[in-house]
């Protein structure tokens, strides 16, 4: 009187040991359709000739050392004006522009490019889309002879930055920027 042997379908056994590779199957089909779909954003398509400039940014910086540069940014108004004071050895004379970029570390479509106009007595200012987070920024005189940078973290409308020609950013006032 032995029952009749169910079909191996109507087991709970064989669907729980099948499950796990078809987790697997699942979950690499979609990897591989987000890599096809989603662009790298990190990856530069010109990686060799951004290494090639390495030694000309190098020149860049020491001449802003050799002029004594250095500058503070602030953001005002609802964090879409900023003005830069810029200083450096007595006599220099400084340029009527200053290009700012903002480059986001991951994320290219937020980069911005700024020009700041002369206002008189080395303050400049410009217009910004307002941002927050992380941000590599460089200051350059219209000419790219010298360039000032570093890394701003934004917490808010009101943040500060101040960049030297060592290319070392270290915060003021009422920035969160914490040395990282």
């Amino acid at each position: 009187m032995n029952p009749a042997p169910r079909a191996w379908y109507r087991e709970p056994w064989p669907w729980l040991l099948m499950l796990g590779p078809a987790i697997v199957i699942v979950a690499g089909l979609t990897t591989a359709y987000l890599a096809i779909v989603t662009s790298d954003g990190l990856v530069d398509d010109d990686y060799y000739k951004q290494g090639l400039t390495v030694n000309e940014r190098a020149v860049h910086d020491r001449r802003a050392a050799d002029l004594g540069l250095e500058t503070e940014l602030v953001l005002g108004g609802d964090g879409d004006r900023i003005r830069a004071l810029l200083r450096g050895k007595e006599g220099l004379r400084l340029p009527e522009t200053l290009r700012l970029n903002l480059v986001h570390p991951t994320r290219p479509g937020f980069d911005q490019k700024i020009i700041l106009h002369s206002e008189g007595g080395g303050v400049y200012a410009g217009v910004v889309k307002p941002f927050v987070g992380r941000w590599h920024v460089t200051l350059e005189d219209e000419g790219q002879e010298w360039r000032l940078f570093g890394d701003w973290r934004v917490t808010d409308k009101r943040s500060a930055l101040r960049l030297a020609a060592s290319g070392i950013a270290s915060p003021t006032g009422f920035s969160d920027y914490n040395g990282r």
